[in-house]
């Protein structure tokens, strides 16, 4: 377990996606930067041309109603009363860890980084563990599932149970579900967000590999969520981002194809690890997390070679590598393992 001192709140980690950073690192890799130190999809959604009066005009409530309605849908929720819709689910996490009074606050870690600081933020102290049990002992619980960046899945059973425990004492547990869309659906929270003290957050971007419209949900009691609308305030999600998310989340075959394809690019990600001596040790079908002990180097060696992965202060012997988008990002990627590996 570690404890977030109260000075780190304002520091926000790098967590991947950045090519400046990396043609920082490595000004002579060749380019186009093939970027695979994210989980978003690289098969972005084919939504339809923006209509000009979403950037001319102010969002429509009735579309805004309609989004609503579709997301509960799809995500499974009791109904739109229980969705608040934001531009990104970042936007949303101070808020959410706000609605409970600054006690102690528990991450099950390793995770997304900006869980815990926005809790900070909050006012909370946090702790980071590793033990799912310290959970109860808090009166505001994280947890993310299916986890980044090893995958980890934590049964709905326990989620509930937790859920109870924390709402004898009047606590809260928040469900980062940004890869349901790729994880057991039979394990997601949303369809008991009114029963329980919980807030189920859904993020949009990383599924539909639409990560710059900046849309995302938080699925909670009815009260709850419109507490959260209301802080976010009129014309929270734009137009554009209205009309784009509509018709995403009303594809369903689009969403299943997906799913079919993103799982056999998946398991072709981790033979190229593999064959390249890399020991796969968990993610999602977006991403796969690696060891190995020369982690470091073969960061660099591919950063050389204008490919970007991600790498973790805490633990120098893994990377996560996110999924190619196209045969000639393939075909490099694998080229670029075989030199390092000697293959």
């Amino acid at each position: 377990m570690s404890v977030i001192p109260e000075d780190k709140h304002g520091t926000v980690t790098d967590h991947g996606g950045s090519l400046g950073q990396a043609r920082g690192l490595f000004p002579d890799a060749p380019p186009p930067w093939i970027d695979l130190s994210t989980g978003i999809n690289p098969h972005s959604y084919p939504h339809p041309p923006v209509s000009a009066t979403a950037l001319s005009r102010l969002p429509e409530p009735a579309d805004a109603a309609r989004l609503g309605e579709i997301a509960a849908e799809a995500y499974g929720a009791p109904s739109a009363a229980h969705v608040a819709a934001a531009p990104g689910t970042q936007i949303l996490l101070p808020l959410v860890t706000g609605l409970v009074p600054p006690g102690r606050a528990a991450v099950l870690s390793p995770t997304y980084a900006e869980h815990a600081r926005a809790a900070v933020l909050a006012g909370h102290r946090v702790n980071e563990t590793a033990d799912f049990g310290d959970l109860a002992a808090a009166d505001l619980a994280i947890a993310v599932n299916p986890n980044n960046p090893d995958g980890r899945v934590t049964p709905r059973a326990d989620l509930v149970m937790l859920a109870r425990a924390l709402g004898r004492r009047g606590g809260l547990l928040v469900v980062d579900e940004a890869f349901m869309e790729v994880g057991p659906a039979a394990e997601s929270l949303a369809g008991d967000v009114e029963g329980l003290p919980v807030v189920v957050l859904r993020s949009f971007g990383k599924f539909f590999g639409l990560a710059g419209v900046r849309l995302g949900f938080a699925l909670a009691s009815e009260a709850v969520a419109a507490r959260l609308s209301a802080r976010l305030g009129p014309w929270a999600v734009s137009g554009p981002a209205l009309e784009i998310g509509i018709a995403a989340l009303s594809d369903r075959k689009w969403q299943a194809a997906m799913r079919t394809r993103l799982e056999e690019e998946s398991q072709r990600l981790d033979d190229l690890i593999r064959k390249a001596g890399l020991t796969p040790c968990g993610g999602t079908a977006l991403f796969r997390l690696a060891r190995h002990a020369r982690a470091a180097e073969l960061f660099a060696a591919l950063g050389a070679r204008g490919i970007l992965v991600r790498r973790f202060e805490r633990d120098a012997a893994l990377l996560r590598f996110g999924l190619p988008g196209d045969a000639a990002a393939w075909t490099r990627l694998g080229r670029a393992l075989d030199l390092w590996s000697g293959g």
